[in-house]
């Protein structure tokens, strides 16, 4: 479903210009380009004045010269956090599909769960001037952020729900579908339920499911947190085996565990074969992605699906609508396109 459109027209910000950091740093756009250019001769109060004009102005050197009269250059960027994971590889999929026919390229890049790669992801691809922008997840650096503001082109946030969007967003809340699975469990009879993330913050939307996950425990009345952080994002297989033995050593009595995504509660399924802990009758199980693996493991894996297809699709869609308006010189006026997410029940929980 779309949620209502804003009623106030919005004058978006357009890219910056070589001729703004010139004006900003007091130099000449000649100077600037200079300075921009590896190995340029420049003295280094003039470059400190040059640069700190260019970080504050967010802007991207244009490496495209000569393509962008019609400010059409006939690809969009996309950057996903990995390239080996199959729910982002289905969306990119949908997105694809839904550029087939438009004209239009898509070059991806993976920030592999860094908020700081993903950082000079944007500015790369920026500087080939694409004519949108699709980012994974709504939190960002700082400087980041502020290249997307600056853009001047559609940006859309996918895979999140952030609370300041940049622009557009398709996508869905981590955290209400993780307390979602939190209720689920309570509802089956589970009191004393786990979750296993990895260490730090790095996957920001398995930080979104922890916090949900605490969220829903604390309005059911749960009071006591059961938290094993293992391992750097992605969570593997074999860290998820390892997390389960090392959650029942520290708290004996859990009933239940929500991993942090399928792949990890894949891994702690088979150490509880090893060790021969039955499941769900001595822990029940459960993941979170609706990956293959988790309707083929026995016992098959409850589990939270995601249509990693449709958000991709969506996302497309409204990519097109926002690039037409571009063109058009009719910016879209900021959308936030809201995806489907359920529980899937199965025989582990």
């Amino acid at each position: 479903m779309k949620a209502a459109s804003k009623k106030v027209i919005e004058l978006r910000p357009t890219a910056p210009t070589m001729q703004d950091v010139a004006r900003r740093a007091g130099v000449s756009s000649m100077t600037v380009s200079r300075a921009l250019r590896d190995g340029a001769s420049i003295a280094t109060d003039t470059r400190r004045k040059i640069m700190a004009a260019v970080e504050e102005l967010g802007y991207v050197l244009d490496q495209s010269a000569g393509s962008l009269s019609s400010k059409r250059t006939g690809f969009v960027a996309a950057i996903i956090p990995s390239i080996n994971n199959s729910n982002f590889a289905d969306t990119a999929r949908g997105l694809t599909d839904a550029l087939e026919g438009a004209g239009l390229q898509l070059l991806m890049g993976y920030a592999d769960y860094s908020i700081e790669k993903e950082e000079a992801l944007i500015e790369a691809m920026l500087r080939r001037r694409p004519e949108a922008i699709v980012v994974t997840g709504g939190k960002h650096t700082d400087r980041g952020r502020k290249l997307l503001e600056q853009s001047g082109i559609p940006v859309i946030e996918t895979w999140d729900m952030p609370p300041k969007p940049v622009r557009h967003v398709v996508g869905f809340s981590n955290a209400d579908a993780a307390a979602a699975l939190v209720k689920y469990l309570h509802n089956k009879g589970y009191r004393k339920i786990a979750f296993i993330g990895g260490t730090t913050n790095r996957d920001t939307r398995g930080a979104d499911r922890r916090a949900g996950y605490e969220a829903a425990m604390n309005a059911l009345g749960l009071e006591e947190r059961r938290v094993i952080s293992f391992g750097t994002p992605p969570i593997s297989m074999k860290q998820g085996g390892e997390a389960i033995v090392r959650l029942i050593e520290q708290w004996p009595e859990v009933e239940a565990a929500i991993c942090v995504s399928d792949l990890s509660a894949f891994g702690a399924l088979v150490e509880c074969q090893r060790r021969n802990w039955p499941v769900p009758q001595r822990i029940a199980l459960a993941g979170f992605g609706d990956f293959e693996i988790s309707s083929c493991s026995h016992p098959t894996l409850t589990t939270v699906g995601v249509n990693c297809y449709d958000i991709g699709n969506q996302t497309g869609m409204l990519l097109l609508q926002a690039i037409d308006g571009e063109r058009k010189g009719k910016p879209l006026q900021p959308e936030t396109i809201i995806t489907d997410y359920a529980v899937i029940a199965r025989q582990s929980a």
